[in-house]
């Protein structure tokens, strides 16, 4: 699956979702495509400015018709309620996993005076 398949499916799926939300009538882009490109922002990463960058640069075709950067990011604050519905629910799985970093690597054992913690599995 290539990127611009990801994106198209994403965008599907959040629409699918989205039905009965109305299109304001001012607004440039329609609420699944907010909470699409607000999906892509989280999975992307990074600053504001490079995804806005990479979003005019590479995907102008998918998204014709967007907001300039600060007032889509102002979007994205404005309408956080809509991607609530797209968010799994907590489990013990997920809460026990997200404690996967080491609190010092190996590599760094044993230079600090005081430490803050062990290395799991370390003697």
């Amino acid at each position: 699956m290539t990127l611009a398949d990801f994106i198209i499916t994403l965008f599907y799926r959040v629409d699918h979702q989205m039905l009965q939300v109305p299109k304001p009538p001012q607004a440039a882009l329609y609420p699944s495509a907010v909470v699409t490109l607000g999906v892509l922002y989280a999975l992307k990463g990074g600053s504001k400015r490079a995804f806005y960058r990479w979003l005019v640069w590479d995907w102008r075709a998918l998204f014709p018709p967007r907001p300039s950067r600060t007032r889509l990011f102002r979007l994205f604050a404005a309408h956080a309620d809509w991607t609530n519905r797209f968010r799994a629910a907590p489990t013990t799985v997920g809460v026990v996993d997200s404690y996967g970093i080491e609190l010092i690597h190996r590599v760094r054992h044993g230079r600090a005076r005081q430490p803050i913690g062990k290395e799991l599995g370390a003697n």
